[in-house]
C-alpha cells in the first residue's frame, strides 16, 4: 500500500517562512478560511490568542502551509518555541537544472537565503543554502 505524506518544517514564524518557500518553489500559500477561524473562536473552540493577522488575513498562529499548484502536495510550517540549533536530519533538494544553479543561488540569496557550501560527488554537484530560519536545502 502506498501512503500520502506531507513534509513539515518547525518554524519560529511559520507565515513569513511559508511565503518565502511558496515564492522559492513557485507554489502557493494555502488559503485560510477566516469564517471558520472566527466561528471556532466564537464557539469557544479556540481563543483570540490562537490567531494572528498575516498580510491582512486572519490566520491560525501555529501554522501555515504551501501547496503545489497542480498536484496539491503540501508542506506545512509549524510554530515551535525553540530556535533551530543543529543541522537538519532531512532537507529538500530544489532541482533547477545544472545550467540554472548559479542564477537560482543568486536569486535565493538575494531573497534571504544564506550560502553554506558547494559540494560534488562524482558527476553530481550541488550548492547548500539555508532558508531565512536556517533550514538547510540544496540547489541542484
Amino acid at each position: 500500500m502506498a501512503y500520502d505524506f506531507q513534509v513539515t518544517f518547525d518554524a519560529k514564524d511559520p507565515h513569513p517562512l511559508a511565503d518565502w518557500w511558496a515564492e522559492t518553489l513557485g507554489w502557493r500559500v494555502e488559503p485560510t478560511d477566516e469564517a471558520f477561524i472566527r466561528r471556532m473562536v466564537n464557539e469557544g473552540q479556540a481563543s483570540e490568542d490562537d490567531t494572528t493577522t498575516h498580510n491582512g488575513v486572519l490566520v491560525w498562529k501555529v501554522g501555515a502551509a504551501i501547496v503545489h499548484p497542480d498536484s496539491g502536495r503540501r508542506v506545512l510550517f509549524q510554530a515551535v518555541p525553540e530556535a533551530k540549533s543543529v543541522k537538519n536530519r532531512v532537507h529538500l533538494d530544489v532541482r533547477v537544472g545544472e545550467e540554472n544553479v548559479e542564477a537560482e543561488v543568486a536569486r535565493l540569496t538575494a531573497r534571504g537565503a544564506t550560502f553554506q557550501h558547494r559540494a560534488r560527488q562524482g558527476p553530481f554537484s550541488w550548492v547548500t543554502l539555508a532558508d531565512p530560519e536556517g533550514n538547510e536545502f540544496c540547489v541542484t
